[in-house]
This record gives structure tokens, C-alpha cells and sequence, in this order.
């Protein structure tokens, strides 16, 4: 008994620390229930705010640089606006781990000191907001990464002398790029779950339905940037942590192949597990802004302070590829083509997912590009061989992080208990199976070329991010529709597409379910999910993170344009 309190207390009074970070003129002073606003995005925040604070923090990071940078807004009134939005946005869903305005405050009045200098910006990222994971390294600030063990250490170790000094790669290089960093963001703890929950400040919730999840693991960073509490963000991916979050908060994000984006000096679990690799990876309301972020870091030439990160600046020549192949096809050339998956063979799609494939599937066939199904090898051993990845330790590393206060872990967070760790020769077994499996997939691809029509395989796949739209808590049961992507280390986006609509996503008339397509579960509750955003997953093949970006955007631009057409269609079917 004593050792629960003292973990629910520290917990506790981390939540409260939090709190008190923000300015009592920002503080709400009567949150209602979900059941009483339910979605809090839009006008529901926008009254605590003054016009020019909607202006700024509504505007995408693209617009917010082309201003900072030719000194039509101020770092300091730009950093202000987003503090002020995401303090908000923390009391409605909590979704920060640590508050620190008041040094971005000085940072943004640096900026402006060295612009009113010199006449220009520090860099392409001049006074723009960031916020990031609570995996990432800031001096002066904590990391718990959701631990109640953390509070006050330095990742779990008390007398560590990085403890409050060292910086992440990432961090130094966004400074150097002008940014302005102001919050750190909500995980579960382990980071091993699709929802993020963790014992310092609960749950995180849906901003648009308060009900629900707003995803995991890079949770907070979804919840934040869907209340507009940040222009954009990072996270990080080892089965779908970037992908999820962005697809249950109607944004994008990106997955990057292992080694584009530097992850030296950033806390982690299983720290040292390398068959599939944590990636970092950008969120945002727009494309471009993923494009914006990911350039500007590649520019800072990761690959010489990270000795994991890949040789490989921005390729500007894919991109003109890309938009040539996107040209040809206006034209009635063979440009592009791509395929659809809509089931996995294991996780059965509820209604609104299987309306958002149809919805992308139609936009790119209006756009004149050759659209096929995707029947790649089974999906079944990828979930297993990251289930096994996932536990090579047994659990030692996750168990002890909880053992640090004694803490119990919540239900979403699943930890192997007793597990045995694998020895040398399981571990190469398992890496000679992923290669195996990588392979079939690899031979897979290029076979689609027999079957596009422009000679060339697919440029890329559409399928689930997850059987469901932002999902009821407790209830996301399968991750196999992220986690393939991370065993074959492929490139992969999500793009924003509609909403669930309990109106529209039902079991079609006259047509019983024993004679509806199967691999959609009609038996879901489509008032609990009732405007949830829907997201899908963009695919490409490994180290393609130019093409895919490029792509992305051109594709969730024209899903945007097709959204109320695919809302009526869908109501006809």
C-alpha cells in the first residue's frame, strides 16, 4: 500500500506541476464533460482566442515561415499565440508532459533581436513552433517518456550528469534551424500501445470526439496539432506511432525508412533492439509542411552527428520526377499507377474505413491513374515477426522502467511477464526470416508491373491505417495494418480523408449481413464513433520519402476537393 501511493502520489503531483505551467489567464475555468461538448476543435477553442491568435495558429507552418522569415509576424507573437492555444488544448484533452513558454518566450525574442540585426532569418524555420514527444532531450526539461520511475532522473537514473544538460540531435538541429521549442507531449508509457494512457496524466484524448483515443504512441503530438496547439510536431514510429496518431486526428504524417531522420541522444524503450528500427518522423495539418520539416532537417546533414543516420540529402530530382509522372497522366499519358488494399487477411475494417478506401480509390481513378487490388504475400508472418522483435528481451527493459516506482501499468500497455530473453542464435533466425519475408514482398512489388500498364511496378499502395476510425478505448485489438510497414522498413504517409458519420456508415439497405462484403465488420457502434477522423495509409517502397511526399500531398489535395462528392456517393450506395 505504502509503495501504490507513493507512485499515484509522485504521479500526481507531476500531473499538478504541469498544471501550474500554465498562466492563470489561460487556465478555463469550467471544462465541460464530453458528454456535454464532445468535440472541442474549431469554434469550441477558438472562443478562448483573439482574432490574431486564430490567424496565426491556424495557419499552416509553410505560411507561418513565409512570414517569420520576411519579418511580417514577429518569433515572439507567433510563439505566444501557440502557447496560449496549446495550454488549452492540454485542460481539454491532456495531451502535454512538460510546459517550458517561458524559455520559448526568450528563444522567440532572440530570433527577433538577431532579425532586427541582420535582416534575415537564422534559418528556414525562423520563429515556427515545434513541439515534440516526450522522447526528445531539451535542456532544462524532464523526460519521463510516461514513467512515474523518471520524475526527477535522468531516463530512470537519478545522479545521471545528463540530467537536464543533454540535448537530442533532432533538438540541436532544429534550433539551428530557427525553431522555437515550447512543449514536449504525451506517450504511454513503454510507447508500446495504440492509445496513450500512462499514470502522470492519464489519458489522452480525441479532440474531435472526446470519447476516443487520440492514438499512440506519439499520442499527445495528434491531440495538440489536431486543437491547432502546434503548426506541426514530432514523433516517433516503431509499429505505427507516427501513422496512428495522425490518421485518428485527421493530419498527416510521415514514416521514414530507418536511418533519414537522426535519432542520436533520444530516450527510447528496449533501447538497443535493432531488427526493426524507431524512426522519427514529422505531423501536420498539411503535406507540405512534412516536406518543410523533413528538407530543412536533412539540410543540417544529420549523417555527421548521427552515426546511424543515412548519407542522403534531399533529392529534388525525385520530386520533379514525381510531378512529371503527375503531369503525364493529365494528359492521358501512362503516369502513375497504384493499388488498393483494403483488407489484411486478419483485421476486419469497420464501415467509415472501408468508405475512406473507396473515397481515395475514386479520386485516383477521376485523376486518370491505373488503380489495381494488392494481394502481396500474407501479412500474417510480418505481425508475427514484430510481435516476437518486440519482445527479444522478454520484457526485462519495459518491467524494470515500471519497477523504478512500483507503478501499475494500465490495460492498454501490454508487457511480456516472465518472458525469456532469446539468445544469439534465435535472434539471427529471426533476422534471416524478416530478410526472407522482405524479399517475397520486394518480388511481390516488381511483379505489379505486368499489371499497371505504364511498365513499371505501383507507385505506391493505399491501405487501413487500423480496423477502425479513432478508436473506443481499451478496443484497438490490431496493429498489423502499421506494423508490416515497419518490418519491411518501407516508406509510408498517412493522409487525411473523411469523418465517420453514423448516418452514411451502415450496413447498406436491403443487403444482410451474411451477403455484405466480409472483410468489413458491420457489426460496429456507429454512434460511439460518430466523427471520428478517418485516415488512410500511403506506401512506398523503401528510402522513398521524396516521392511519397510529393505524392501525398498531390493526393490528399484532390481527396479534399472529392470529400463531399465521396460523402454523397457513399450515401447512395
Amino acid at each position: 500500500m505504502a509503495t501504490e501511493l507513493t507512485w499515484r502520489a509522485k504521479g500526481e503531483a507531476k500531473r499538478q506541476s504541469i498544471l501550474g505551467a500554465i498562466p492563470e489567464k489561460w487556465i478555463i475555468p469550467d471544462i465541460p464533460s464530453p458528454e456535454e461538448q464532445q468535440d472541442v476543435t474549431g469554434a469550441y477553442i477558438q472562443q478562448f482566442l483573439n482574432r490574431r491568435e486564430i490567424e496565426i495558429t491556424e495557419s499552416d507552418a509553410v505560411d507561418i515561415v513565409a512570414e517569420t522569415t520576411s519579418g511580417s509576424w514577429t518569433a515572439l507573437e507567433v510563439a505566444e499565440a501557440f502557447c496560449h492555444r496549446a495550454a488549452l488544448a492540454h485542460q481539454l484533452v491532456s495531451c502535454l508532459h512538460e510546459i517550458f513558454f517561458e524559455a520559448a518566450i526568450e528563444d522567440a525574442k532572440r530570433l527577433d533581436a538577431y532579425f532586427a540585426e541582420h535582416k534575415a532569418p537564422i534559418g528556414p524555420l525562423h520563429g515556427l513552433p515545434i513541439s515534440l514527444k516526450d522522447q526528445f532531450h531539451v535542456k532544462g526539461v524532464e523526460t519521463t517518456m510516461g514513467y512515474v520511475g523518471w520524475i526527477n532522473t535522468f531516463q530512470g537514473q537519478p545522479d545521471d550528469p545528463r540530467r537536464g544538460v543533454e540535448e537530442s540531435e533532432l533538438v540541436r538541429e532544429l534550433r539551428n534551424l530557427g525553431a522555437v521549442l515550447y512543449c514536449k507531449t504525451s506517450v504511454p508509457a513503454t510507447l508500446m500501445s495504440g492509445e496513450t494512457v500512462n499514470n502522470i496524466i492519464g489519458y489522452t484524448w480525441n479532440p474531435k470526439n472526446r470519447n476516443l483515443s487520440s492514438g499512440g504512441s506519439s499520442g499527445g503530438e495528434g491531440a495538440l496539432i489536431a486543437l491547432r496547439g502546434s503548426p506541426a510536431g514530432f514523433g516517433t514510429d516503431i509499429g505505427g506511432s507516427v501513422r496512428i496518431p495522425a490518421g485518428f486526428n485527421h493530419l498527416y504524417g510521415l514514416r521514414p525508412s530507418a536511418g533519414r531522420m537522426p535519432y542520436q541522444g533520444t530516450a527510447n524503450s528496449m533501447d538497443g533492439q535493432s531488427m526493426i528500427m524507431s524512426v522519427i518522423g514529422p505531423l501536420a495539418p498539411t503535406a507540405r509542411t512534412l516536406t518543410l520539416l523533413f528538407k530543412s532537417v536533412l539540410g543540417q546533414q544529420p549523417w555527421n552527428h548521427d552515426p546511424l543516420a543515412l548519407e542522403i540529402p534531399w533529392r529534388e530530382s525525385i520530386v520533379q520526377e514525381t510531378l512529371s509522372s503527375i503531369e503525364q497522366s493529365k494528359t492521358g499519358a501512362s503516369g502513375l499507377a497504384f493499388a488498393i488494399m483494403p483488407f489484411d487477411g486478419v483485421g476486419r475494417i469497420h464501415p467509415p474505413i472501408a468508405r475512406g478506401l473507396k473515397l481515395v480509390a475514386q479520386t485516383l481513378k477521376r485523376l486518370g491513374h491505373k488503380v489495381i487490388d494488392w494481394n502481396p504475400p500474407s501479412h500474417v508472418p510480418a505481425h508475427a515477426l514484430a510481435s516476437k522483435a518486440y519482445q527479444l528481451d522478454g520484457g526485462t527493459d519495459l518491467n524494470h522502467h515500471f519497477g523504478l516506482s512500483g507503478e501499475v501499468q494500465a490495460p492498454q500497455v501490454i508487457v511480456a511477464q516472465g518472458g525469456t530473453d532469446m539468445i544469439a542464435s534465435q535472434i539471427a533466425a529471426l533476422n534471416v526470416s524478416k530478410r526472407e519475408y522482405q524479399k517475397q514482398y520486394m518480388d511481390y512489388w516488381n511483379s505489379t508491373a505486368e499489371l499497371t500498364g505504364t511498365g513499371r511496378p505501383v507507385d505506391g499502395f493505399i491501405c487501413p491505417l487500423a480496423s477502425h476510425a479513432a478508436v473506443i478505448p481499451t478496443q484497438y485489438d490490431h496493429v498489423g495494418y502499421t506494423t508490416f510497414v515497419n518490418v519491411l522498413d518501407y516508406t509510408s504517409i498517412s493522409i487525411p480523408v473523411t469523418f465517420a458519420d453514423k448516418t452514411v456508415d451502415r450496413l447498406p439497405v436491403d443487403t444482410p449481413p451474411s451477403e455484405a462484403e466480409p472483410h468489413i465488420d458491420w457489426d460496429y457502434d456507429a454512434d460511439s464513433y460518430d466523427g471520428a477522423p478517418v485516415g488512410v495509409q500511403l506506401v512506398g517502397r523503401r528510402l522513398q520519402e521524396e516521392k511519397m511526399l510529393t505524392l501525398a500531398q498531390y493526393i490528399g489535395e484532390e481527396i479534399a476537393k472529392d470529400h463531399d462528392v465521396g460523402r454523397t456517393l457513399a450515401s447512395l450506395a
